[in-house]
């Protein structure tokens, strides 16, 4: 389980996160949406210990991250913009990902072939496409096949295929009692494939609950975040 508990963050004088708070829950795929600067990825950041929090708690199977033994076994993460260097191919990366966990080799040909990267794997990663960028991270992220997965825009640079494939993977995680944990901007795609959803603007929680409970007395999810995200909403 993913548990944020009134997380603070600041920027020097501004406030980027006030008290949020957050549950994505095993068996669930739980969408987490909101304009751009609303807040997501300082929240992603604050979670895998890559910023210090001011406040509050963001927990991964009751730990902060820094105190989790092996943190790829835990949890596999995707942000957006991160990557392997472009120099190395797809299978080194990978390897060097291994090494540096403790997970055995052998993982690394187990998923290449489940993101459909093995006839890429000796190719330099500067050579990849953006789909094939998304797809190696996820390949990183799912080497110590962890019970949770964090992954922000996902479906970034994949054709409808490949959309088709991440969406099947988020289910068949959770189907098998993981926790997803999904940032996107697309919320067509995010309406198919998340149980639970947490809207957030300016830092702030704006609605939080299963896809129905957000979307009530709106047509749809898109049209729940234009209303609680416009200016003004919920202050």
């Amino acid at each position: 389980m993913i548990t944020i508990e009134n997380l603070t963050k600041r920027h020097g004088s501004r406030t980027v996160l006030h008290d949020l708070s957050l549950v994505a829950r095993p068996g669930r795929v739980t969408g987490f949406v909101g304009p751009n600067g609303a807040g997501k990825s300082s929240t992603l950041r604050c979670l895998l210990g890559l910023d210090r929090i001011d406040g509050g708690t963001a927990l991964l199977g009751g730990r902060p991250y820094r105190e989790l033994r092996h943190p790829l076994r835990t949890v596999g993460a995707v942000l957006d913009g991160a990557g392997a260097h472009p120099s190395s191919t797809g299978r080194a990366h990978l390897r060097w990902v291994a090494a540096g966990s403790g997970i055995a080799q052998r993982r690394v040909d187990e998923v290449l072939e489940l993101v459909d990267l093995a006839g890429a794997a000796e190719r330099r990663v500067r050579t990849y496409s953006l789909g094939m960028g998304q797809r190696l991270g996820l390949a990183a992220a799912l080497l110590g096949d962890p019970q949770i997965l964090i992954l922000d825009e996902p479906v970034n640079g994949l054709d409808p295929a490949g959309i088709r494939w991440i969406r099947t993977l988020m289910r068949e995680r959770a189907r098998a009692g993981g926790t997803v944990l999904v940032s996107s901007h697309v919320l067509s795609e995010l309406a198919e494939v998340a149980d639970d959803i947490t809207i957030i603007s300016q830092g702030r929680v704006r609605a939080s609950g299963t896809l129905a409970e957000v979307a009530q007395g709106h047509s749809d999810l898109e049209e729940a975040f234009f209303a609680l995200t416009s200016p003004g909403a919920g202050l």
